[in-house]
């Protein structure tokens, strides 16, 4: 009696033992999926935050998402579909930041941007910030000094140039601070 007791015992401490390892397996891995999906959630948001605060440009490649969204950002008109070949480029570190876009669209299109900047005709060219416009293949900076140019400023140190070259339905904006 004493031996089968002795066994129940044993026979019970041992399946006991056998439950609680499975349980603390099953916490473990409950625990990582929770750490793990805490971790895809941080990286998430972490993301969204940084594109609010540097808005990625994607200057090598035209209509990407990123150009799109720049577009509306900035341009602040309507994508409509003559707006193709949009590229853009950022450079907001320092103390002075620029933003450039070179973009086909049509003659509407261009007067609307014209409108909703309220942009000038600048007869005198009195400056386009040509020293701070870098260079790229789809900015055209000799093309740019043959086309009418339209500018706004706050009067701040805050300016806006714009030029539309209708033979060839090429729009370039430059938008910069000092």
């Amino acid at each position: 009696m004493k031996s089968g007791l002795t066994l129940l015992f044993l026979l019970s401490l041992s399946t006991s033992l056998f439950c609680c390892d499975r349980l603390r397996h099953k916490g473990k891995l409950a625990v990582r999926k929770v750490e793990d999906k805490a971790a895809n959630v941080l990286r998430s948001q972490i993301q969204k935050a940084v594109v609010v605060v540097f808005p990625p440009f994607d200057h090598a490649r035209p209509d990407t998402e990123n150009n799109k969204i720049r577009f509306k950002d900035f341009i602040q008109v309507e994508l409509t579909p003559d707006v193709e070949n949009i590229y853009c480029f950022d450079d907001p570190i320092g103390i002075d930041q620029d933003y450039m876009f070179a973009f086909n669209c049509d003659s509407t299109t261009s007067q609307k941007i014209i409108q909703k900047h309220q942009l000038i005709l600048d007869t005198l060219h009195m400056g386009n910030g040509s020293g701070m416009q870098h260079d790229f293949e789809w900015w055209d900076k000799k093309r740019i000094e043959q086309l009418p140019q339209y500018s706004w400023t706050n009067g701040k140190q805050y300016y806006k140039f714009y030029w539309y070259d209708a033979q060839n339905r090429k729009a370039y904006f430059f938008d910069f601070d000092m």
